[in-house]
């Protein structure tokens, strides 16, 4: 067994390897050609943000049984890619949690007390006291989006300077936020209400350019912005234009858009303070990362587990044959769960009938906690840590089995209770490896569960699926499978399409106004 290390590795990770009689090179700064000739040579790659694990390169490791990630982000890796080739792909998401929030909390206490422009000032030669006069931080209203590790430690720190903690995220459940001393909120209900407000949250579809036009018009004037998470999550054209507008009173950035951001007209105001994404840059992190890395990727070479696994959990050959269409059903079926529910999420509980309840039902959960996690919480979620941080979060997971279905040879349901009601998605598979959504709430219906699916919500009348067609021809989105369900002759009605393309936030409120449809999502899967 040999591994290849392709981004600078600290030296305790190398001891790691050295310790564990594993071989290993080290080739930092390759090339995309060079990488693609060596990669066949190993059976491991460890990375950091350097280095692209494209599909190009992935398809040529042919040796190649895992790729690690010195870190806690993976886009950098063609995951689908790995998946299809039998590769492992791995993280480390707790290896940079202290050193993210330190950082996060030092942008706060300088951005608060204009500390870079007061230092600026001292070394032109000014005694300038005036201009740099700020505010206590003690009793005033901290806003986190994202309450995972960091957004966590953040808000401790910042309740140890008296602050007031109020946040958004959906998998804490209430019950646990107020052991914590957080006031939980509504997203739509958060930006009213604070003074400064962090981002913790991978970047997704969902989290892109969640802080906009409309987020900046709802905060009150003075509100001051930190992103230390992912460049994208905050817009920054529309944060320019709310600093410009006065509505913003100042920013610190430690990401960005594009890295690095050339020319950026927000870099240069003198009210937002930028860092050169440091976040993870702290000498501990960096040996963190490192040690768990080496460990991590040395335990799979000698066979003994797989953690922090992003793309699959650990399976003997003849059951992953078995139980592999379960569980990529049943991780579709938690991505959906978490794209269709409201509130805060209390319980999650999931019922197995038929085939499948004759086989070890362990890693088909692990699949579905993973999939309706990861959808808020991104790559810091996979096969190992799932039920992990459910429990962190207070949310209860239960598992039942019902030997016969009436209507399906094997049916997984998963039922979501939250503070705002609850949710029901199930599903079957058919021909044994072909996924199928089946019931949405009391609807039932036949959906394969790929790409971007529309919901729509309907009183059951002539015409809605005409119009809502119409519309999505106009803005030349193809329908590619469509299917009904109804609660009754007159009742409501639901109509589930899938489509071969985007639907843009501009067509789904278009969709929204139809007369008769009381309800528009889009899930993407």
């Amino acid at each position: 067994m040999k591994v290849l290390i392709s981004d600078p590795l600290s030296d305790e990770g190398l001891k790691i390897l050295e310790d564990r009689k594993i071989a290993f090179d080290c080739k930092s700064k390759l090339s995309p050609e060079e990488l693609k000739k060596i990669i066949c040579n190993y059976e491991a790659l460890i990375i950091r943000s350097g280095t692209k694990a494209t599909a190009e390169i992935i398809e040529a490791g042919d040796k190649l049984k895992v790729i690690g990630r010195a870190g806690v982000g993976i886009d950098n890796v063609d995951l689908e890619a790995a998946s299809k080739k039998g590769i492992i792909v791995m993280n480390t998401p707790g290896g940079n949690t202290i050193s993210t929030a330190e950082h996060t909390v030092s942008m706060l206490l300088a951005l608060n007390r204009n500390i870079p422009q007061a230092n600026a000032s001292m070394k032109s030669g000014a005694w300038d006291r005036k201009s740099f006069e700020s505010h206590e931080l003690s009793g005033k209203c901290l806003g986190i989006i994202g309450l995972g590790r960091i957004g966590l430690e953040v808000a401790k720190r910042a309740q140890s300077f008296g602050m007031k903690i109020i946040a958004h995220d959906p998998f804490l459940s209430p019950k646990k936020a107020e052991q914590l001393d957080i006031e939980l909120v509504e997203l739509d209900d958060l930006f009213g209400k604070l003074d400064f407000l962090t981002v913790h949250t991978p970047l997704t579809a969902e989290t892109n350019h969640m802080i906009g036009e409309k987020q900046f018009a709802q905060m009150k004037k003075g509100v001051k912005i930190l992103n230390c998470a992912r460049g994208g999550i905050v817009d920054e054209a529309a944060l320019l234009k709310a600093i410009e507008a006065g509505i913003v009173g100042g920013a610190a950035l430690d990401v960005f858009e594009n890295e690095p951001p050339k020319n950026s007209p927000l870099v240069a105001l003198d009210c937002v303070i930028a860092t050169p994404h440091l976040g993870a840059s702290t000498t501990e992190a960096q040996i963190n990362v490192a040690v768990e890395i080496a460990e991590q990727v040395a335990d799979l070479l000698q066979g003994k587990g797989v953690r922090n696994a992003l793309n699959y959990p650990c399976l003997e050959g003849e059951v992953c044959a078995v139980l592999e269409p379960y569980i990529k059903l049943s991780e579709k079926l938690g991505s959906f769960s978490a794209q269709i529910i409201s509130g805060h999420i209390n319980q999650v509980s999931i019922k197995y009938s038929g085939d499948i309840v004759n086989h070890d039902i362990a890693p088909v959960t692990l699949a579905l906690l993973k999939g309706l996690l990861a959808f808020k919480l991104g790559e810091s979620v996979n096969y190992v840590n799932a039920p992990f941080i459910a429990k962190e979060r207070g949310i209860e997971v239960s598992e039942t089995k019902v030997l016969e279905n009436e209507k399906f040879s094997n049916l997984i349901s998963v039922e979501v209770l939250t503070d705002k009601g609850q949710s029901i998605v199930s599903g079957t598979l058919f021909a044994k490896d072909k996924p199928r959504i089946v019931r949405i709430n009391n609807f039932y219906i036949d959906t394969i569960p790929e790409g971007n699916v529309l919901i729509t919500n309907n009183i059951d009348s002539p015409g809605i699926v005409g119009k809502v067609g119409t519309i999505l021809g106009n803005n030349k989105v193809n329908i590619a499978a469509m299917t009904f369900g109804k609660t009754g002759a007159s009742g409501n009605s639901m109509v589930v399409l899938n489509v071969d393309s985007e639907i843009t936030e501009d067509v789904l409120a278009e969709i929204k106004k139809c007369k008769n449809v009381t309800d528009a999502k889009v899930i993407r899967l």
